[in-house]
């Protein structure tokens, strides 16, 4: 069922008014969201106003910033007839993405799969992973398209959620045999001390942010049988040594706080069938003072390689509350 748009007439002292007119008045109460708290998070982003009159909406604002609003509440509206949920991640991902987040059609077959939009999203046994910024998106097909492939920026970007979530994407499609995700076990400035039980117990605190990923894409039952069966691994850049990680989606999480040894350690696992993503933060580094990042150098040295794929991203693609972007900045800003 469409969507009807209706101009209301002004002059040059009058308020600029659009009216949307929808069809299904349940939908719109969902696309409303609880107490309307997903037009006032539309209104807020947008710079608009929006006010529910009946089964209509009137937009008022600027000519650019309504005609944003009509596009982003038209999509929203459209994800609701096809039966998915709309939530405040899904509200940030249409303004930010905007038209441009629209695509052509899906590669690799089932690994992607675009629908009504054209929006990618990423399919896992407990949820779709939508990305919401372009930056995601760019970084979401490379890692579909690449064997090797870098995501550098700051924290909140999704950068390690969405590795994650392609991984066990692929995972469940038969493109890979095993998930192997690591991270270097360095403190991050502070001492953690003697830490009780065994070397799992030990190493357990620096894996939580993998544990909390997986959790988020695959029943708990399902993924302990898995870790079990070692078919997923969440293990110290430090026991990678030795191995040969063939037919594996493999990630290495915060690279930052890998030396220039373990980096180049790391990158020649690479086996027959595997994937592998590395993902860091430059602004981070935890090493002690003098040793140098291993994230670094192999920007440096790799840049050049076609097969590689270097995706970046900036405080406007940090995905958490709001705030995070603005501190990212005022430091950026501080030592810049």
């Amino acid at each position: 069922m469409g969507i009807d748009a209706l101009t209301t007439p002004t002059s040059p002292e009058e308020v600029h008014e659009h009216l949307l007119e929808f069809p299904d008045n349940r939908l719109l109460i969902d696309l409303c969201g609880v107490f309307d708290r997903n037009l006032s998070q539309i209104e807020h982003q947008l710079n608009v106003q929006i006010v529910r009159r009946g089964n209509q909406l009137a937009i008022v604002g600027e000519e650019n910033a309504r005609t944003q609003a009509e596009a982003v509440l038209q999509s929203l509206y459209q994800r609701l007839e096809s039966g998915r949920a709309v939530e405040a991640g899904n509200i940030d991902g249409e303004i930010r993405m905007g038209p441009s987040g629209r695509g052509t059609g899906a590669r690799d077959g089932d690994q992607m799969e675009l629908f009504r939009g054209g929006r990618v999203e990423i399919k896992t046994r407990k949820k779709l992973v939508e990305p919401r910024t372009d930056a995601q998106k760019a970084y979401v097909q490379s890692l579909f398209e690449k064997e090797l492939a870098f995501g550098i920026g700051p924290a909140g970007t999704g950068k390690t959620y969405l590795a994650v979530a392609v991984a066990v994407n692929m995972f469940i499609g038969g493109h890979v045999d095993r998930i192997i995700l690591s991270r270097p076990a360095v403190e991050a400035g502070e001492r953690l001390g003697f830490l009780p039980g065994d070397m799992k117990d030990k190493i357990d605190p620096y894996m939580q942010p993998l544990y909390d990923a997986l959790n988020d894409f695959l029943p708990g039952k399902q993924l302990a049988k898995l870790m079990e069966e070692k078919r997923i691994e969440i293990a110290p850049l430090a026991f990678m040594r030795g191995r040969t990680l063939a037919n594996a989606f493999v990630v290495l999480d915060e690279a930052q706080n890998a030396t220039t040894m373990q980096m180049k350690m790391f990158l020649t696992r690479l086996g027959e069938g595997s994937r592998m993503v590395i993902t860091g933060d430059r602004s981070q580094v935890d090493l002690p003072r003098g040793v140098d990042s291993g994230l670094r150098d192999a920007e440096t040295l790799l840049k050049g390689i076609d097969k590689i794929a270097f995706n970046y991203f900036t405080s406007k693609d940090v995905v958490r509350h709001p705030l995070v972007a603005r501190i990212i900045e005022a430091y950026d800003k501080a030592n810049g």
